[in-house]
């Protein structure tokens, strides 16, 4: 039996989050697998970042963090597990590390769905540039990369996540709440690009997360990793572009 290393923490928590994977995975070259996961991994560590509760202190300092570790990757110097993986991969991480800034701001509620893709316009810019990188192929489109991001903020923060030009009247109102998130979710779908672009392994976890929201805009609870016969289907769709 093997000991749990700290680089397998990080893949764990982003498998545990997206119990589809043990389904896709086999649509990657096997040689892509392992800094795929890592990727994938280090973009959740951010968006715990944007979707912190609480006291924002705490996440702000990691993020001024992550900046300096992502400069040191471009001179092929990592303290993070997942810089093992990462940083030898030539990309532009300096730009990725300008961009994380950004996502402070988004915390902030957005006036409506333009104002919520506008302000992660830069870090999805930045994403897809160093996403095409390490993932090969051409890079995903920015929108659908910040689309994505706020699908996942609205998983994580409920109403908060949801612009203010719908927010609900009578806020105290359960079904009025509920409302304004499958709205806004719906609102998501219609400004998420179809044809994303971007490498197999994201066009697959982009056809994950749009599942999830639009289920979710149903009025339906998503439930992650049922079906698998659909989720082999789904990914198999998505990797054939």
């Amino acid at each position: 039996m093997t000991t749990p290393t700290a680089l397998d923490s990080f893949l764990d928590k982003w498998r545990s989050r997206w119990p589809e994977w043990a389904v896709a995975e086999v649509f990657v070259p096997e040689d892509r697998r392992a800094a795929t996961l890592a990727w994938f991994a280090l973009l959740q560590e951010f968006d715990d970042i944007l979707n912190i509760a609480g006291d924002p202190l705490p996440a702000d300092a990691k993020l001024g963090w992550w900046g300096t570790e992502l400069r040191d990757w471009s001179t092929h110097r990592s303290r993070h597990p997942l810089g093992r993986l990462l940083e030898p991969v030539p990309a532009p991480w300096s730009a990725l590390a300008d961009a994380l800034p950004t996502l402070v701001a988004a915390r902030e509620r957005p006036a409506d769905g333009a104002a919520a893709l506008a302000a992660l316009a830069g870090y999805g810019g930045a994403v897809a540039a160093v996403e095409a990188s390490v993932l090969g192929g051409t890079p995903p489109q920015a929108q659908a990369i910040a689309a994505q991001v706020l699908a996942t903020r609205l998983a994580e923060a409920g109403l908060q996540a949801v612009p203010q030009a719908r927010q609900p009247g009578d806020a105290d109102a359960t079904a009025a709440r509920e409302r304004a998130q499958r709205d806004w979710a719906a609102e998501l779908l219609a400004a998420w690009p179809a044809k994303a672009g971007g490498s197999p392994a994201r066009r697959m976890w982009g056809a994950f997360a749009r599942h999830r929201l639009g289920r979710f805009a149903q009025g339906h609870v998503p439930q992650p990793g049922r079906q698998p016969l659909g989720l082999l289907w789904r990914a198999w769709r998505a990797a054939r572009g």
